[in-house]
């Protein structure tokens, strides 16, 4: 593609452009407004631009307790995330490796959201948060682990059955989650372990893999092999060269890839519904509140939306100058 030097031609195209972001972003908008509106306000006949803000549904949709009650708390967990983000930003300027400084600050975020209802009385909708965020760790921990080690063995051996492998992988990618669902609620059934965080891990897992290892085989593939048999001739063997040199080279690529299934298993309804009863996920969660009659649900499912959105957000910001670099680096080619 030729960058065009025709004023006009450049206009049109930055007007199309903004056209298209505003289309987008503005579903989101309208949910964060009705999400500081009061029922009456988010249910008026005529859209209100103007009206006085609220955070009670926020209050209402986390807390068990007054505002000012959770003043103090809310204090010191604001200080706690903004020294997390700090020490996240600062990363490349502490002498210790990048993936240890981040595998801790995951770790510090999870053991303050595992402790906060301790020493806080949060509502129902908390708790869904800790499901959605033990699922989507479990799933993108093993998802990884497996993909990786698949994606490079198949990249490295060549072969007839690798072949095969594939296009097994790929067909069953390519089945409808409601041709999943029924199986795995039987399995779940027959183990015991129905509405578990293991089964719903193990469905995600299984039914997200085949697109974990089609692309981290994609990345490898990109990598010559003289770099690993340079460590090999070094006296590394086949375990430590991948893990001492392929796997710093493929960092954008894991990056890449651990965002798009954090994705997948963050958001995801179906499985999480079949499969669980009582521990159900954020998406779950907010389905309670889009179908009924009361109209206070408008505001308590936009703000459920709203809290539901933002982490991603963040971590999509966090971690776009590797999503970017690992999708230029190859992801995309087959």
């Amino acid at each position: 593609m030729t960058r065009t030097n025709n004023p006009i031609a450049r206009f049109l195209i930055y007007i199309a452009l903004a056209l298209f972001t505003v289309y987008n972003v503005l579903p989101f908008c309208w949910t964060i407004l009705n999400s500081l509106k009061l029922p009456k306000d988010a249910n008026a006949r005529r859209p209100r631009f103007i009206f006085s803000p609220t955070g009670d549904n926020y209050a209402d949709l986390w807390l068990n307790m007054s505002p000012e009650e959770f003043a103090p708390y809310g204090l010191l967990l604001l200080l706690i995330i903004f020294a997390l983000i700090v020490i996240g930003l600062s990363a490349n300027r502490i002498p210790a490796p990048n993936s240890l400084i981040y595998i801790g600050l995951i770790g510090a975020g999870v053991l303050v959201a595992l402790s906060l209802p301790r020493v806080v009385n949060t509502a129902e909708f908390y708790d869904y948060l800790i499901n959605s965020v033990i699922v989507t760790i479990g799933t993108l921990a093993i998802s990884l682990s497996i993909g990786a080690l698949a994606g490079y063995g198949l990249a490295r051996y060549r072969h007839v059955v690798s072949v095969y492998i594939l296009v097994i992988a790929l067909a069953f990618r390519s089945l409808p989650s409601l041709a999943l669902v029924l199986p795995f609620y039987y399995l779940g059934q027959l183990s015991g372990l129905y509405d578990t965080h293991i089964l719903l891990i193990l469905c995600l897992v299984a039914t997200n893999q085949p697109f974990t290892i089609w692309m981290l085989r994609s990345f490898f593939m990109e990598i010559p092999r003289e770099i690993e048999e340079a460590a090999m001739i070094d006296g590394a063997g086949r375990l430590r060269s991948f893990i001492s040199v392929i796997v710093p080279i493929m960092w954008p690529g894991i990056i890449t890839t651990g965002l798009f299934t954090l994705l997948l298993a963050y958001n995801d309804f179906l499985l999480a519904r079949i499969l669980t009863q009582i521990n159900w996920t954020l998406p779950v969660g907010i389905a309670q509140w889009t179908g009924g009659e009361d109209p206070g649900h408008v505001t308590l499912a936009a703000a459920a939306s709203v809290s539901t959105t933002l982490p991603i957000l963040f971590v999509i910001i966090f971690f776009q100058k590797y999503l970017i670099r690992g999708l230029a680096s190859g992801a995309v080619k087959g």
